[in-house]
C-alpha cells in the first residue's frame, strides 16, 4: 500500500492519505517511529506528477545526509542540494536544503523571485519542526510557515511535543487546511534500566510492573575522593556500565555525556574492554585505511587506536571528517559504543540498540539544570533499531546529584510544549518592508506562532492579574462600623493634616510672642479661631474616635498598592501581547536613524543589509560601508571577519598570539562603530548582539597565509579541532556573502574570494 514494500503503521497511513488528498499535515511521533516514510511518500507523489518537493532540515549535516540518501534512492539527477555554502542541481525535482535557505528563498534574498524559486513546487517538508523551540534559530521555522505560498503543501515532521494541536491550529490559520497526526506509538518499544553503583554487576529495571520506581534501587552515596591538588573527584562507573551492556547483548549503544572532555575520557577507559571480534577489527582497520587514504590529514589522529577496540567519541570538538568516519563505522555495526554529547540526538542517522544517559542534569550558561522531558525523549528515543531490534534499551546512570525518584519522574513525564522563539531582526524588517506596506507587515508579524499562543504565553501574567483583582475586591469589601467610605476617610485625613500643621504654627507664634512679652496680635487670635474651627470640624467625623481607624487606613494603603500593581500588570500584558510588533518597530527606528529606511522602504544600503545573514545585520553592513575593510590583505580580512563572527567564549579563555598591526587597528575602528550602534540600540530598546572576539584571529590569519593544520592546532590547547573548523567556516560564510550581496566594493569582493580560496583546504573544506 502507498507504494512501499512493507506494511505501514496506522499513523503513517493516515498521514499519507492527507498528502494524497492534497492537504498539509503535521506529524508528531516519537523519535525513531518512521516519520521519514511520510516524506518519502510525498517525494513519490511529486515524481509521479512531474512536480517538485523541497526537503528542509535544521542542520547542514542532516541536509548532506538526506541528499546522499535520496540520491542513492531516486537517482542523482533528480536530487539537488542547497545549504549555506553548497548549491548543486537547484532545479531538481527533489531539493534538500537547510530551513534557513528555504526562508531566504521566500524573502527573495540572493535566490531570485518567489515565482522562480517555487516553480512547480507542490510540497515542502519541514523536518525536525520541533526546532521551533530553539532559542537561536526558532524564528526561521515560523517565518518559513508564514511566508510559504498557500498552494504549497506543508509536511511538518516533529518529535513528540505537548501542544501539537496548537501548532496545527496555527498552520491552519496562517497557511492552509492542515491535519494533525499525533501518535505516541513506537515500533520498537523502550525498556528503562538504572545503573546503581552499589550493585555494579547488573542493570536494574527502573520501574516496577505498576509503573512506580523499583524498590531495589538505592540512592547513590555522596563519596568524597580527592585527586591531585586536592580536587574533589567523582567515581566513574562507565566501564561497569558498558561491561553490563556487553554481557547482556545490549550493544551497540550511544552513551550520552554532557561534556566533550568526558566523552574522550570515557572512551579511553572502555578501550581495554575490546568490544569487537578479530574479524570486526580487521574490517575496521580496512575501512580506516581506505578512508585515511582519501583524507590523509587524519593519519595522525590519536583516536584511531580506540576505533579498533570498538569505541569512539563524537562531539563538536572533533574534526567533521573524523565524525563522518565514526558515523560510517557505527552504521555498519563495527563501533559498539559511541560516547557523544546531546548534539547526536538531533537526527543524525546512527541507530543503536541502547542509549545510556550519564546524568539527568547538565551544565548550561545559567548553571546546572535538570534535563527537560523533551530533551530526555530525544536522547532516549535513539534506542531501538526498526527491523533489527524487538526492544530498545535506555539506561540511566545513578549519580549522587539526583535521586532515583527524580529519574523515574523524568521518564514518566510528558513532552514539553512548543514555545515560540519568534524574534524580529533588522533583516526581517528590511525584507518585509521591501515587499509589503507597514500595515501589511504588521499583519504578517501578528501571524506568528508566538502571537497565536499569546494566551498561554501570558498565562503567568494573567494569573497574577486575577490574584491582584481578588485582593482588590477583598480589600474593597472592608466594612466601617459607622458607614464611613474611603472618600470620607480621605477627606478626614486632609482636615486632620491641615489642623495638625496649623496648630503647630499657632503654638509657635504664641511661644514667640510670650518670649517677647507681647500680647497676641488680632491676626494671631483670628488664626487661633480658625484652628479651633478646624478642630471642631475634625471632631465631627466619626473617624476621629473610631477604634478601627488604623485598620481602615492600612486597608486604604493596601488598596492603593493593589491598584498601582493592577496598572503595572495591565501595561505589561499589553506590552507582551504586542511584544513582537514593538520589537519590529524598535528595529525599524534604528534602521531609520542609520538611513537604511526612508518612508518605510529600504534604501540602497537597506537592500544590502536585507541580504545579510548574521547575528546583527546592521552591524556587519555598517562595517562594510565604513570602508574599514578596504585595504586589508586576504588573510587580514579573514582575521577581522573572524573577530566579528566568533561568539563570546568563557572569560578564562584568551589567545596569547598577538594580532597583526592592520588587524588590530581595524578592530579598534570597528569598536567605534559598535559603540555608536550600541547607543542607538539602547535608546530604542534593541538588544541585538555584536561580537568582537579576537581569540581565533591570529590562527585564521596564519592558516590563510599557508600554515600547516598541525601547527595551527598546536597553538591552542583549550579549543577542539572541530571548534576551530566551525569558526573558520563561519568566516567563509560571511566572506561568501560579500561576493553575492549588492553594493559591496569590487576590491572587497576580490579580496573575499581570495580569502575563501585560502581558507577552504583540508580539513576545513570537508563536511
Amino acid at each position: 500500500m502507498f507504494g512501499f514494500p512493507f506494511e505501514l503503521d496506522e499513523f503513517q497511513k493516515d498521514a499519507c492519505k492527507c498528502i494524497e488528498n492534497k492537504q498539509s499535515v503535521v506529524v508528531c511521533a516519537p523519535t525513531g517511529a518512521g516519520k521519514t516514510v511520510i516524506a518519502e511518500y510525498a517525494i513519490q507523489c511529486a515524481l509521479k506528477n512531474d512536480e517538485r518537493i523541497f526537503y528542509t532540515t535544521p542542520l547542514k549535516a542532516l541536509s548532506n545526509q538526506k541528499f546522499s540518501d535520496f540520491s542513492q534512492k531516486y537517482g542523482a539527477d533528480k536530487v539537488g542540494l542547497l545549504t549555506g555554502d553548497t548549491s548543486f542541481n537547484r532545479n531538481a525535482q527533489i531539493v534538500v536544503m537547510t530551513t534557513e535557505v528555504f526562508r531566504n528563498m521566500l524573502y527573495c534574498t540572493n535566490f531570485g523571485s518567489i515565482s522562480d524559486n517555487m516553480q512547480k513546487v507542490r510540497y515542502v517538508v519541514l523536518d525536525e519542526v520541533h526546532y521551533m523551540n530553539d532559542e537561536q534559530r526558532g524564528t526561521v521555522w515560523e517565518e518559513s510557515i508564514i511566508y510559504c505560498p498557500t498552494d504549497v503543501r506543508i509536511i511538518a515532521l516533529s518529535a513528540t511535543v505537548a501542544n501539537a494541536d496548537k501548532l496545527t491550529d496555527w498552520i491552519n490559520t496562517v497557511h492552509s487546511k492542515t491535519n494533525l497526526i499525533n501518535t505516541d506509538f513506537r515500533p520498537v518499544p523502550l525498556r528503562y534500566y538504572y545503573f546503581d553503583s552499589s550493585q555494579p554487576d547488573t542493570l536494574l529495571p527502573l520501574l516496577s510492573p505498576g509503573g512506580i520506581l523499583n524498590k531495589k534501587i538505592r540512592p547513590e552515596k555522596r563519596e568524597r575522593r580527592y585527586g591531585q591538588r586536592g580536587k574533589l573527584q567523582q567515581k566513574n562507573h562507565v566501564k561497569d556500565v558498558v561491561r553490563n551492556l556487553y554481557e547482556k547483548d545490549m550493544l551497540p549503544a550511544i552513551y550520552f555525556t554532557f561534556s566533550r572532555k568526558k566523552c574522550d575520557e570515557q572512551m579511553e577507559k572502555c578501550a581495554s574492554l575490546c568490544l569487537v571480534t578479530k574479524e570486526e577489527q580487521d574490517e575496521i582497520r580496512r575501512i580506516i585505511d581506505e578512508y585515511i587514504a582519501e583524507n590523509p590529514y587524519l593519519y595522525k589522529n590519536k583516536h584511531i587506536e580506540f576505533l579498533l577496540q570498538g569505541v569512539a567519541s563524537h562531539h563538536a570538538g572533533l574534526l567533521p571528517g573524523w565524525k563522518v568516519l565514526v558515523e560510517k563505522l557505527f552504521q555498519r555495526g563495527l563501533i559498539k559504543v559511541v560516547f557523544a554529547t546531546e548534539t547526536l540526538a538531533a537526527g543524525i542517522n546512527m541507530p543503536a540498540r541502547s542509549t545510556v544517559i550519564s546524568s539527568i542534569s547538565k551544565r548550561t550558561d545559567d548553571g546546572h539544570r535538570t534535563l527537560t522531558p523533551s530533551e530526555f525523549l530525544q536522547m532516549s528515543g535513539r534506542a531501538g533499531r526498526r527491523g533489527m531490534d524487538e526492544v530498545g534499551y535506555v539506561t540511566i546512570v545513578g549519580t549522587q546529584f539526583q535521586s532515583p525518584q527524580d529519574v523515574a519522574d523524568l521518564v514518566l513525564s510528558d513532552a514539553n510544549p512548543l514555545e515560540s522563539r519568534f524574534a524580529p531582526s533588522y533583516s526581517m524588517v528590511l525584507n518585509l518592508l521591501q515587499r509589503f506596506s507597514l500595515d501589511e507587515a504588521k499583519e504578517l508579524i501578528l501571524k506568528s506562532f508566538g502571537y497565536f499562543t499569546s494566551n498561554s504565553r501570558l498565562a503567568g501574567l494573567t494569573a497574577q492579574q486575577d490574584l491582584n483583582n481578588e485582593k482588590i475586591k477583598e480589600v474593597s469589601d472592608f466594612k466601617c462600623w459607622c458607614q464611613m467610605t474611603n472618600e470620607d476617610l480621605t477627606e478626614y485625613n486632609k482636615i486632620r493634616d491641615i489642623y495638625v500643621q496649623n496648630r503647630r504654627i499657632s503654638k509657635t507664634v504664641r511661644k514667640q510672642e510670650k518670649h517677647k512679652n507681647r500680647p497676641l496680635s488680632p491676626e494671631a487670635l483670628a488664626f487661633e479661631e480658625i484652628v479651633k474651627t478646624q478642630l471642631n470640624k475634625m471632631h465631627s467625623y466619626n473617624c476621629d474616635r473610631c477604634k478601627i481607624y488604623k485598620k481602615h487606613m492600612k486597608n486604604m494603603d493596601l488598596l492603593s498598592r493593589y491598584h498601582k500593581r493592577a496598572k503595572e500588570l495591565e501595561k505589561e500584558i499589553d506590552n507582551q501581547k504586542d511584544i513582537f510588533w514593538n520589537k519590529f518597530l524598535s528595529h525599524r527606528n534604528v534602521l531609520e536613524v542609520y538611513g537604511y529606511l526612508t518612508d518605510d522602504y529600504p534604501t540602497d544600503r537597506g537592500k544590502t543589509a536585507s541580504q545579510v545573514r548574521s547575528e546583527n545585520e546592521l552591524f556587519l553592513s555598517e562595517i562594510i560601508f565604513s570602508n574599514v575593510l578596504g585595504d586589508l590583505a586576504p588573510a587580514e580580512l579573514a582575521s577581522v571577519i573572524c573577530a566579528i563572527t566568533t561568539e563570546d567564549l568563557r572569560s578564562d579563555m584568551y589567545s596569547q598570539l598577538p594580532l597583526s598591526q592592520k588587524v588590530r587597528k581595524t578592530l579598534n575602528r570597528i569598536k567605534d562603530i559598535r559603540r555608536k550602534l550600541e547607543r542607538v540600540q539602547n535608546e530604542n530598546n534593541v538588544d541585538d548582539c555584536m561580537y568582537i572576539n579576537s581569540y581565533f584571529c591570529a590562527l585564521i590569519e596564519m592558516w590563510a597565509n599557508g600554515e600547516e593544520w598541525d601547527n595551527i592546532i598546536n597553538q591552542t590547547t583549550d579549543i577542539g579541532e572541530g571548534d576551530v573548523v566551525r569558526c573558520f567556516k563561519r568566516v567563509v560564510d560571511v566572506l561568501r556573502q560579500f561576493t553575492t550581496i549588492d553594493n559591496v566594493p569590487d576590491s572587497l569582493v576580490f579580496t573575499a574570494r581570495e580569502a575563501i580560496d585560502r581558507i577552504l583546504r583540508e580539513p576545513i573544506d570537508v563536511d
